[in-house]
């Protein structure tokens, strides 16, 4: 039965809340009091249907169920996992928790909040055990970090449950040991903000070449490898020692305002969004959310093939999944190992998803299925593999970019060292192409055939017969050019 999760609150965050669970199979209720809530939150899971699907190399769970309630209370009976996203007012925040802990006293809350410690948001609190601070980065339905900061009053119990939860929705809950105002990232980005607001303010940048400075260098180091191991890089072979007694005293000179904040007043607000407009006042915002989904689709993915940093949170949601991830029975359909979306870089000069996409897809569904059976990564460490011997595909359809794919594997026949697979790569139930492929299962070393171990062959000799009463293809054993019936 699928667990619900409360989110209160249908603002940016709160909408890529619900978007993330959502999609990872929750039922979600949100309650927030403005009339065009559904649809801001509708715009949010939009934007999340086209780019979550495409971090994870094997089937999505069944979508879970949206409401929208008229009351806290009807948002949060019976959920399993509350989270609170309303405006940063601490006032607010503790009216919010009140009502939740009226019908929800021992349920988990996490709070979305960027700056208040969990011991202020638990002031007065019925419950304050349950009450902490689950802060997210936008689009939540992308971004894994979640910075869990628990007090001294808190549950460690169900700090764990409430980590272990964020962990099966794919998302990174970074255990923050000592609490302080706007936790850790956040207070890296006021820092930057600050030196930002100055350059501009003083007329040494403009907003554009402040975000080239930031896109073109540092941003991406960042991205995959964080501040210290960066600078440990910098540092040469001697490493951290070297960076810091180069750079050491550079911590004295003049180099940023940090410690000041420029007046805030109308003339920076419009000199900071005048120049904004005219950066990028050609796009709307849902055209900036989805060029931003995208290119931190392809960074994801990245990081995701060489198993490092964000990419190895996915790399470990994926092995969650495939672990839950049900034997088909006698009778069920071709069995579905993945779904992807089609990405800016897959597509050819006629907006088509180019052909080497096409075998690309049919090997992430192969390599999903190969791996439910067995024969992981792991398992070709230890020499030996399943080499595709023989592959026949038909093109039976077009796919455009932000398409939603699906891949399916119907067994045709299989024995100690054959596997014989029909591949169906479907835009929504229509095929836009057919793979037929014989597999052959190789010790790597001698570099012949061999039987494969009874492990496998106990996980996929039952898919095989329960395909066996399958409709055989039309297009099993066409030879290329053959007419159609």
């Amino acid at each position: 039965m699928a667990r619900k999760a409360g989110i209160i609150g249908g603002g940016v965050i709160g909408g890529g809340w619900a978007a993330r669970f959502l999609l990872n199979g929750w039922n979600v209720t949100v309650f927030d009091p403005d009339p065009e809530a559904p649809r801001k939150v509708g715009e949010v899971i939009a934007n999340a249907r086209r780019a979550l699907p495409a971090l994870s190399d094997g089937p999505m769970p069944p979508e879970g169920t949206l409401t929208f309630a008229a009351t806290i209370t009807e948002a949060v009976e019976g959920a399993d996992y509350i989270q609170e996203s309303v405006s940063e007012r601490l006032d607010l925040k503790h009216r919010v928790f009140a009502q939740i802990q009226q019908v929800a006293p021992h349920t988990p809350i996490g709070s979305s909040t960027s700056g208040f410690k969990p011991s202020e948001l638990q002031q007065n609190a019925a419950n304050p055990a349950t009450i902490f601070v689950a802060h997210p980065f936008n689009p939540v339905y992308l971004l894994p970090l979640a910075e869990i900061v628990p007090s001294a009053k808190s549950d460690p119990a169900l700090i764990e449950a409430a980590k272990e939860t964020l962990r099966e929705i794919g998302m990174f809950p970074l255990h923050i040991r000592k609490e302080i105002d706007a936790h850790i990232a956040d207070r890296f980005l006021e820092a930057v903000w600050r030196e930002a607001l100055w350059l501009v303010k003083d007329g040494i940048a403009t907003t554009e070449e402040i975000d080239e400075a930031i896109r073109m260098g540092f941003g991406l180091r960042w991205g995959q490898m964080g501040l210290f191991e960066t600078y440990r890089i910098a540092g040469g072979e001697a490493g951290m020692k070297h960076f810091m007694a180069q750079f050491g005293p550079c911590l004295t000179w003049p180099w940023t305002k940090l410690m000041d904040v420029p007046e805030f007043n109308d003339e920076l607000v419009d000199l900071i969004a005048g120049q904004s407009d005219a950066q990028s006042g050609h796009h709307s915002i849902r055209e900036l959310e989805r060029i931003r989904d995208q290119n931190l689709i392809g960074f994801l993915r990245v990081l995701k093939d060489r198993n490092w940093g964000a990419g190895k949170v996915l790399l470990d949601h994926d092995a969650r999944r495939r672990t839950a991830m049900p034997a088909p029975v006698a009778g069920s359909g071709p069995m579905e190992t993945a779904r992807l979306t089609v990405l800016p870089g897959w597509i050819d000069y006629n907006g088509h998803m180019t052909e080497s996409r096409y075998l690309f897809a049919a090997s992430e569904t192969s390599d999903a299925f190969l791996r439910h059976i067995g024969a992981d990564v792991a398992y070709v460490g230890t020499g030996f593999s399943y080499y595709t011997a023989e592959t026949h595909i038909m093109h039976l359809g077009e796919a455009k970019l932000g398409d939603a794919l699906t891949g399916t594997v119907q067994v045709l026949h299989a024995d100690e060292k054959r596997l014989h697979i029909f591949i169906r790569i479907l835009k929504g139930d229509e095929p836009v192409a057919t793979l037929e492929q014989m597999l052959l299962h190789v010790d790597m070393k001698a570099g012949k055939t061999c039987p494969a171990p009874q492990a496998i062959l106990d996980r996929l000799m039952p898919i095989a017969e329960a395909h066996a009463s399958l409709p055989r293809p039309e297009a099993t054993g066409r030879h290329v050019g053959q007419k159609k019936a």
